[in-house]
């Protein structure tokens, strides 16, 4: 039997970023060290969703780093931008790492996820010492509620931006999740569950964001959340 190309990567990271002028340029600096520093073959994959700000001209600074690629492209939000970033880093590396562009999870917390694979197919965050709205409590609580009631326990922070995932298993996930889901880290968290993957939890520090504001108000916040509850609740209904 032929065995199975080696990919491109150790793990590509997947960063999607949308007006973050203040802080991408520091971010991406920062990921870029750590992953150098761990003597990883790793790629950042920058997913700029439309940016309206002076975020491209911030990525511009690394247009000729090989260890990030920065993908413009049209609006599509937050969750079908993820997908897009699964869908081709699934390809390309033996492991997929998705965290977001403003700042809030460091890359010093990394390490631990990456030296704790090799027994697990997902290795996940979760945040601690994170400070919430009262709107942004209640979405969290509601999420993890219905991935533990419709797929069973599994991932402890089911929407965490800090996962760490075996790109065969990730792969065949991202294929089945609909394009335009608003929130597919949530489904792909109850399918880890479901399936029985190998699963570590592993705590990580959450820093409030200090440039920028959130680009999600709390009605529309509330609106989105029942929005994604609908999406996964009839995608758990849909798979077997």
């Amino acid at each position: 039997m032929t065995p199975a190309p080696r990919q491109a990567f150790d793990v590509v990271v997947v960063m999607p970023v949308y007006n973050e002028e203040g802080c991408i340029a520091a971010v991406v600096r920062a990921w870029v060290d750590t992953l150098d520093g761990l003597g990883i073959k790793a790629q950042l994959r920058v997913l700029d969703d439309g940016s309206t700000d002076s975020t491209p001209e911030a990525l511009g600074a690394f247009a000729s780093d090989p260890r990030v690629d920065v993908v413009r492209k049209p609006n599509s939000g937050h969750g079908p931008t993820i997908l897009l970033g699964y869908r081709t880093a699934s390809r390309d590396a033996d492991w997929v790492f998705q965290v977001d562009s403003d700042g809030e999870l460091d890359p010093s917390d990394f390490a631990p996820l990456w030296n704790a694979r090799h027994d697990y197919d997902g290795v996940f965050g979760i945040r601690t010492n994170r400070t919430q709205s009262f709107g942004r409590q209640v979405v969290s609580l509601a999420s993890r509620t219905i991935v533990r009631l419709l797929f069973g326990e599994g991932v402890t922070d089911v929407n965490v931006p800090f996962r760490l995932m075996r790109a065969t298993v990730l792969a065949e996930l991202a294929e089945a999740i609909p394009p335009g889901t608003f929130a597919p880290n949530v489904i792909i968290s109850g399918e880890f569950g479901r399936k029985h993957f190998r699963i570590l939890n592993v705590p990580v520090n959450h820093t409030p964001r200090r440039t920028g504001t959130s680009s999600v108000a709390s009605l529309r916040l509330l609106r989105l959340a029942a929005r994604s509850a609908r999406e996964t609740i009839r995608y758990r209904f849909a798979v077997r």
